[in-house]
């Protein structure tokens, strides 16, 4: 007879031993067991032996009320039945923490209007937005409000799109760019640009551009009461003393980028692609005051008719909508664009 036989002949001769000192419910209990995992066995087809929600649920509850019916479990481990109980308490448990009561939650769209404000204003509070959402008719706790605030780990800073569109109405930038005529003689073209709008502030064009003509298109291009607090230029050696003087004597702080860094007046050199790009690159030059003219009417359309994306597709100077009316087209330069408005 081998080991392991012996072994099992003990455990038998064990259990008969301890069977009448066991009370009658437990044997029971343990009957049960065997009988359920019979009627679990009968089920399987192939493969693995599959539990459904309630032999789960008959086993927890024998487990519970008679732990020691895991020495008669047969097809399932003893530790799979504890994971069993240990589930279903969780449930329970959750269930039996439910709300009961308190205040009705709120909708999502309140939510999602208390993140928006929050990320939109990062110096409000949860007093600040409370107190907005009642001009709104929203009757709302603090508690709640500071709930489903957005997490902001810098509450005092703001973002540089914020920083520098409180800064951009005085901010202004200018460059100079060539155009060749029909004669390939070069003019030089100088534009500035008012950042916060976009806005062409002036343009005019010199075949020799010398420091004294650059200082006077300045002061041409601003009144002395509407002088903007920064100059962005490059540094070009045109810009001389003569032009740092005259934006020293009217109180306008001159900026010169890098050198060699273009892409620090990144405004105005867009601009001047755009000027490039949308005009004078499909027109023939014949001298200075074709290109004045041509300049003058593209800044009338660029200021007041073409849409920026930046500016929510509005243009520099504001457009109002039209709504009523027949549409009719205004040819730009002989027809290379067309402004269209309702009559």
């Amino acid at each position: 007879m081998t080991i392991g036989a012996m072994v099992a002949l003990l455990s038998l001769f064990l259990n008969l031993l301890t069977v009448p000192l066991r009370p009658k419910s437990r044997l029971e209990a343990e009957n049960a067991a065997l009988r359920h995992q019979l009627v679990v066995l009968q089920r399987k087809v192939r493969g693995r032996i599959e539990f459904t929600n309630g032999d789960r649920l008959f086993f927890i509850l024998l487990y519970r009320l008679f732990p020691s019916i895991l020495k008669a479990m047969a097809i399932v481990r003893p530790e799979t039945v504890v994971r069993w109980h240990r589930a279903g308490f969780r449930r329970y448990w959750r269930w039996n923490s439910r709300g009961r009561g308190g205040r009705p939650p709120i909708s999502a769209e309140l939510r999602a209007l208390i993140r928006r404000m929050s990320v939109e204003n990062v110096l409000w509070g949860a007093p600040r937005i409370q107190g907005e959402l009642l001009k709104l008719g929203f009757a709302v706790a603090q508690s709640t409000v500071a709930r489903y605030m957005a997490k902001n780990d810098d509450p005092s800073g703001q973002s540089w799109s914020t920083f520098l569109r409180n800064h951009a109405p005085r901010i202004t930038a200018m460059d100079l760019f060539v155009v060749p005529t029909i004669g390939f003689s070069r003019l030089h073209v100088l534009v500035i640009v008012r950042l916060a709008r976009r806005e062409l502030v002036w343009s005019n064009v010199t075949r020799h551009p010398m420091a004294e003509w650059i200082a006077q298109q300045i002061t041409e291009a601003f009144p002395w009461n509407e002088a903007p607090r920064y100059l962005i230029r490059d540094q070009d050696g045109i810009y001389g003393t003569i032009v740092r003087r005259r934006l020293r004597a009217m109180g306008i702080r001159d900026k010169p980028v890098a050198p060699g860094s273009p892409w620090q007046n990144g405004y105005v050199e867009r601009l001047i692609g755009t000027i490039r790009r949308e005009c004078v690159d499909h027109l023939i030059v014949f001298g200075v005051a074709h290109l004045r003219r041509i300049l003058g009417e593209y800044g009338a359309y660029y200021n007041g008719s073409r849409t920026h994306r930046a500016l929510n597709l509005d243009a520099p100077v504001h457009r109002a909508a039209q709504i009523t009316g027949a549409i009719k087209p205004r040819p730009v330069l002989g027809g290379l664009h067309h402004q269209y408005c309702r009559t």
